[in-house]
C-alpha cells in the first residue's frame, strides 16, 4: 500500500493536469526510497520502477499498458484491480515482502539509476533526447523567471 502523502502528491499532480507519467512518477520515487532506506531490495532498477509503476496503477493512475505481452498482462491486472474494493492478500503480500528482502539494496543506487536513465534514453534515440533537453531548458528558464 503506498504511503499518503504519495497518493496525496500524486492526486495533487492529477488536479494540476500533469500527465499520468509524472503521476505514476511519485510511486517510482517512494519505491527507490524504501529501497535505498533498507525495507527491501531489488534485483534491478527496472523492477524498482516495475513496482512503482503496478502501484499507480493500483492506486487509479490512468497509466497506458506498454511493454511485452506478460507486462500488459499484468498492467491490465493492476487496473482493474484499482477498480475492485477487495483487500489485497496478506499472505500474499507477506511472500512477496519476504521475497524482497532477500534482494539486494545498491540496485537502487545513484550509479545503477544512472545507468538505466543512460541506456533508456540512448534506445528512445537521438530527437527523443534532444527534445526531453529543450522542455527541460524550457522548464528551467521557466522556474527562474
Amino acid at each position: 500500500m503506498p504511503e499518503r502523502e504519495t497518493l496525496e502528491r500524486a492526486k495533487e499532480d492529477a488536479r494540476e493536469g500533469k500527465s499520468p507519467s509524472t503521476q505514476a512518477g511519485e510511486f517510482v520515487r517512494e519505491e527507490i526510497h524504501h529501497v535505498r532506506e533498507g525495507k527491501h531490495g531489488v534485483r534491478s532498477p527496472q523492477q524498482a520502477i516495475a513496482i512503482g509503476l503496478s502501484k499507480a496503477r493500483r492506486a487509479g493512475v490512468k497509466l497506458p499498458p506498454k511493454g511485452s505481452s506478460s507486462t500488459r498482462k499484468k498492467a491490465a491486472q493492476d487496473t482493474r484491480r484499482s477498480r475492485s474494493k477487495s483487500k489485497p492478500s496478506r499472505t500474499r503480500s507477506r511472500a512477496t515482502e519476504a521475497a524482497l528482502k532477500k534482494e539486494p539494496r545498491s540496485t537502487a543506487g545513484r550509479a545503477a539509476l544512472s545507468r538505466q536513465a543512460k541506456k533508456s534514453a540512448a534506445s528512445r534515440g537521438k530527437q527523443a533526447r534532444s527534445q526531453a533537453a529543450k522542455k527541460a531548458a524550457n522548464t528551467r528558464a521557466r522556474r527562474a523567471a
